[in-house]
């Protein structure tokens, strides 16, 4: 050891003297610390008790969720604790928010096992959340460095590879939820998969909460609906698929399920973000390993991101999936009934689509973030979306992404086929028009309504929905708004 027996004692009798000491004393924090290519990068939005100096809250922060604890241990003596420790290095006040502060800490990469994310969240979303030190905390964001990244495989199989064993380029993703989701037999939930891709879809899926209920256990509706995609294919001579739900109470009967989506020809399983990091991670290598399309279902998430001063935002969450291995993730949209801040879902789908982002405030990105190569994953959109809004959401989400229309397929007054066949009139119009250099957004409308004098199923769905959309406040908005300056 470099320091003396001497001075290791001064040390130790100035750090137990009081019992108690300052996080920010022991260590944890440093205004002046410079970030490491390796450090892993979190940054939290604190709202301290009152009393509680921010500083010394950002330091609390990084302690407990790398090495310290309330008190200063005895075992620090024997471990390299200064190398571990965690770094608040940075404390901003939350614009237009006299009780809030962002604090940016950097963690040593040798806190984390390789290729973990449970190891990862049991750290940085572990104890802190409940640490009397704070009112109220929110992990906003995260760096992961190259090194980190490389222990991890990443999407499955990605857009590129997606796009290429589905034939389809140019254009969104089609696909619907079936719905009504419960008291549906086997063979009839088959014949809604097979009228669906039949009108135009590309996907059919199953709802979250679809599992192996006593009215359809789980194989009876894996080979009708299989029935239904094969139909379905041989009518289109188009490549389709349905999304068989494997979510179940065990990793085991999770496996059993996949297999048999496998063994029956499916190209696309599904799972719920319910089921754990780890389950995830699993499924990941499972999927990759057997040629299979994972998607994810991001159920209960707003549970902890709905709100803005405490629980972890999305793209947190988009960027971890990316990591464990997802290929699709509901990444939310701006026009339908569920949260969505435009600004805010711009920043979740750069997350998972580009290969190198940079710093963008107004989209919520505090740290540039380089993905090591590994593969995009694709967002879906999904929640009280419907073809009159097709001009907005090519617009706003881009062509790679899934348009999962719920209601707004199933809806259709003259079933679910016409429901599909309105959704592919509409989005291939809408494609047609914007690669003709048309001004499709302020066109839309028209455009529609045109595409409709030769489509009735069109004509309907616009009748029956004209433009309603669900223009509700988001509770997750941009802190800095990007405003006009000399040089625009």
């Amino acid at each position: 050891m470099s320091q003396s027996v001497e001075s290791r004692t001064r040390i130790k009798n100035e750090r137990y003297e009081s019992g108690v000491i300052p996080y920010a004393k022991m260590g944890y924090w440093d205004a002046d610390y410079v970030i490491k290519e390796t450090d892993v990068l979190a940054m939290f939005r604190m709202t301290p008790q009152k009393g509680v100096d921010p500083v010394e809250c950002a330091a609390a922060i990084a302690g407990e969720s790398s090495t310290a604890t309330w008190t200063v241990v005895w075992t620090d003596l024997l471990t390299a604790c200064d190398l571990y420790r965690a770094k608040a290095y940075r404390v901003d006040p939350v614009p237009g928010a006299a009780d809030q502060y962002f604090a940016y800490i950097a963690y040593e990469l040798d806190l984390f096992e390789e290729g973990s994310l449970a190891n990862l969240t049991a750290s940085i979303i572990g104890n802190v959340f409940g640490f009397k030190a704070v009112n109220a905390l929110r992990l906003e964001d995260m760096r992961m460095p190259i090194a980190y990244l490389k222990t991890f495989q990443g999407p499955a199989t990605g857009v590129i590879v997606e796009r290429e064993r589905l034939d389809k380029y140019g254009r969104p993703l089609l696909g619907a939820t079936v719905k009504p989701k419960l008291g549906l037999s086997g063979k009839n939930y088959g014949r809604v998969v097979y009228e669906g891709l039949k009108g135009g879809l590309d996907f059919l899926k199953d709802d979250e909460n679809i599992n192996s209920q006593p009215f359809m256990r789980w194989k009876e509706r894996f080979l009708f609906g299989m029935e239904g995609v094969n139909r379905a294919v041989a009518a289109s001579g188009e490549v389709k698929g349905h999304y068989f739900n494997v979510t179940a109470g065990t990793m085991e009967e999770m496996y059993e399920r996949s297999e048999f989506a496998k063994e029956v020809g499916s190209v696309i399983c599904m799972i719920d973000l319910v089921i754990g990091y780890t389950a995830i991670q699993s499924m990941g290598i499972w999927a990759r390993k057997n040629s299979m399309i994972l998607h994810l279902h991001r159920a209960g998430n707003s549970t902890y991101s709905r709100q803005k001063t405490h629980g972890m935002n999305f793209r947190v969450i988009c960027k971890w999936m990316r990591m464990a291995g997802v290929d699709h993730i509901h990444a939310g949209t701006v026009v339908g009934k569920l949260e969505g801040d435009p600004l805010m879902v711009k920043g979740f789908y750069n997350t998972l689509l580009e290969c190198q982002t940079d710093v963008c405030l107004v989209q919520g990105l505090f740290f540039a973030q380089d993905w090591a190569a590994l593969p995009k994953c694709l967002p879906v959109a999904s929640g009280g979306i419907h073809c009159g809004q097709m001009h907005q959401l090519i617009n706003y989400l881009g062509d790679d992404c899934v348009l999962q229309f719920g209601g707004g397929t199933i809806g259709h007054p003259d079933g679910i086929q016409s429901g599909a066949t309105a959704n592919r009139v509409a989005l291939e119009s809408m494609v047609i028009a914007r690669n003709e250099g048309r001004d499709y957004i302020s066109e839309g409308p028209d455009i529609l309504r045109n595409a409709a004098k030769s489509c009735t199923p069109l004509q309907t769905a616009l009748d029956l929905w004209k433009d309603i959309t669900f223009n509700y406040a988001s509770t997750d908005t941009a802190d800095f708004v990007e405003t006009a300056t000399a040089n625009k």
